[in-house]
């Protein structure tokens, strides 16, 4: 059975009470500042590092680290491997790691599949789960109801022991975050849908739900190797090929959400005013020319195409294929162009069919990038791919939960 933990700080001192209960709260405050100081230095290292170590990177004495770890490692968040012999006398230094048993469940909707993930707090991969199916101008109840029973499967089939701290959900729209509501997901066809109304804690083992969009979602599993741990990318433009295209811009390895949380939104920027109308409202949208749909449709070839083979077919000279793919990143380049001029991002990481299609469309769209950004003569702008990943969203937000841990463990003991 898995096990979720929901845990609530212990309330304020009453502005007239005495000093005593100030005082604890400010040793709680600096326990739990030491605790996330702990688990930041343990999870950041591609290596296991040991209390010693630890206690080098963070400035604290031994004895605080030791206590502090012990804490973790009874509260099931850290683990102690086998010892390792010293380079030098004194006794072997016990490596620590973060805890496989501690694990958060994503969960990813789709116009063309669901999927559901479960994350480790060592960022290894649980279970994975996807469901394809035709979601396009669908009805939410009957599809979160589907999305339910692959979750409630899912968490079901997960190793005993496993602690659950979290559920979040990515969705291809504008998402209000704190009220929990999906605005808009034109290519879903939904428009203001409460999906907790669907996936209630009983459906997710107890689980609140948090959603989030899917592209912001997606790029935390370029912006981190592992819960707790930055990837090799910091600072980049995130595009995420579907049937439409999503996006999202990084900065210091964190998603630029705008004010709202609504930014990203590069696969409705317009690359032509008086181009093909799109299911958002507007017309000549980005993803009318580079969103899977579209460009296979101008490729001559049916909707469930493999990419691959679209790229096949370019190598082999097909006109439509390439007078399609010449199109696509003649939209991108112009959509990309302007987020880099304004946003100073010359890195783009492809994800989906775009990622799929990169040996054929990196040869034209980096050139047009430089034609068009303004910085190119001193950092061209490049195109890099993301991971094979069938449902980045639904990882990136097992992610997202797990960051609470990591920057909040005092909650989770």
């Amino acid at each position: 059975m898995t096990e979720s933990t929901r845990t609530t700080a212990p309330p304020a001192a009453h502005p007239g009470s005495d000093r005593a209960p100030v005082t604890g709260a400010r040793q709680a405050l600096l326990r739990e500042t030491n605790l996330a100081l702990v688990v930041s230095a343990v999870l950041g290292s591609p290596s296991p590092r040991s209390r010693a170590d630890v206690a080098g990177l963070t400035g604290m004495t031994r004895s605080t680290v030791s206590r502090l770890v012990d804490e973790l490692v009874a509260g099931g968040l850290l683990v102690e491997l086998a010892q390792v012999a010293a380079s030098r006398p004194g006794r072997p230094a016990t490596p620590l790691a973060a805890s496989r048993r501690v694990a958060a469940l994503g969960l990813q909707v789709n116009a063309g599949s669901l999927a559901a993930t479960v994350v480790a707090l060592d960022g290894t991969r649980v279970a994975e789960a996807v469901d394809e199916g035709d979601f396009v101008d669908s009805e939410p109840g009957p599809v979160l109801a589907r999305l339910g029973r692959l979750a409630r499967a899912t968490i079901d089939g997960l190793p005993s022991g496993t602690r659950l701290v979290g559920c979040g959900l990515a969705l291809p729209g504008i998402v209000s975050i704190g009220p929990g509501v999906l605005l808009r997901a034109p290519n879903l066809g939904w428009s203001d849908v409460r999906p907790c109304d669907h996936l209630s804690p009983e459906v997710l083992g107890g689980l609140d739900l948090r959603l989030g969009n899917e592209a912001d979602l997606a790029a935390l599993t370029v912006a981190q190797e592992a819960p707790g741990r930055p990837g090799p990318l910091a600072d980049f433009i995130y595009l995420s090929g579907e049937i439409g295209i999503g996006g999202a811009a990084v900065v210091d390895g964190r998603v630029m959400t705008g004010r709202h949380g609504w930014a990203g939104e590069i696969g409705h920027v317009c690359v032509d005013p008086d181009g093909p109308a799109c299911p958002c409202g507007s017309t000549g949208c980005l993803e009318r020319y580079a969103g899977r749909h579209a460009l296979l449709e101008a490729a001559g070839m049916p909707h469930d195409a493999d990419p691959t083979e679209l790229a096949e077919r370019i190598r082999a000279g097909d006109v439509d294929a390439t007078a399609a793919l010449d199109r696509a990143a003649w939209a991108l380049a112009t959509a990309l162009a302007g987020v880099v001029n304004v946003l100073d991002l010359p890195v783009i990481v492809l994800g989906g069919h775009l990622g799929r299609l990169v040996d054929v469309l990196r040869p034209r769209l980096e050139p047009q990038l430089s034609r068009r950004v303004l910085s190119s003569r001193w950092l061209p702008p490049t195109i890099e791919v993301a991971g094979d990943d069938p449902a980045p969203g639904a990882t990136g937000a097992a992610l997202a939960e797990l960051a609470q841990v990591v920057d909040h463990p005092a909650r989770w003991l």
